[in-house]
């Protein structure tokens, strides 16, 4: 049996991960992110990058991207103020994946035509300062006893469903 295949995004989305600390979810986030036919991913901050400072790949990251993390685009970036500032000149929206007093149910959210999705470090969160910079805020509401989810793991709920309209 054939695999169904969807056509092309008609949206432009492209995601920022700013301080995520395990190379497992970076992997991850390319996985889902090429399920997405994402355009771009940004890495920031502390955040491991799919090739070391030789230009070898990361084993972990690699290991949960299984091939990804060659099929997206991504670039590093140490701050992600500038380059935040630039997408929303080219007309992106800045969403933030954060629980925040100020969030929206993620159900509730409608995709733009281009959209950044912004997701940070498994225990912080995103700082307040890049949280002020979101147009947006989406909270994926919790019913069990833990506050949250992993982050990979939030940000492909998140994403399968304000794509999938």
């Amino acid at each position: 049996m054939e695999k169904k295949r969807l056509p092309g995004r008609q949206e432009e989305i492209c995601i920022l991960l700013h301080n995520i600390r395990s190379a497992h979810n970076v992997g991850a986030i390319f996985r889902t992110a090429d399920a997405l036919g994402v355009k771009q991913i940004f890495l920031s901050g502390y955040t491991p990058l799919p090739l070391d400072r030789f230009e070898r790949p990361v084993r972990e990251i690699a290991k949960t991207a299984l091939g990804a993390e060659k099929t997206i685009p991504w670039t590093a970036i140490a701050e992600p103020n500038m380059m935040m500032s630039e997408l929303k000149e080219l007309g992106y929206e800045i969403v933030g994946v954060e629980q925040d007093s100020r969030a929206i149910d993620y159900r509730e959210y409608h995709i733009g035509a281009r959209t950044l999705f912004l997701v940070g470090n498994e225990v912080l969160g995103l700082s307040p300062k890049l949280r002020d910079k979101c147009d947006t805020l989406l909270e994926i509401p919790m019913r069990g006893k833990k506050e949250s989810l992993n982050v990979a793991v939030s940000l492909g709920v998140a994403l399968f469903r304000v794509c999938d309209e």
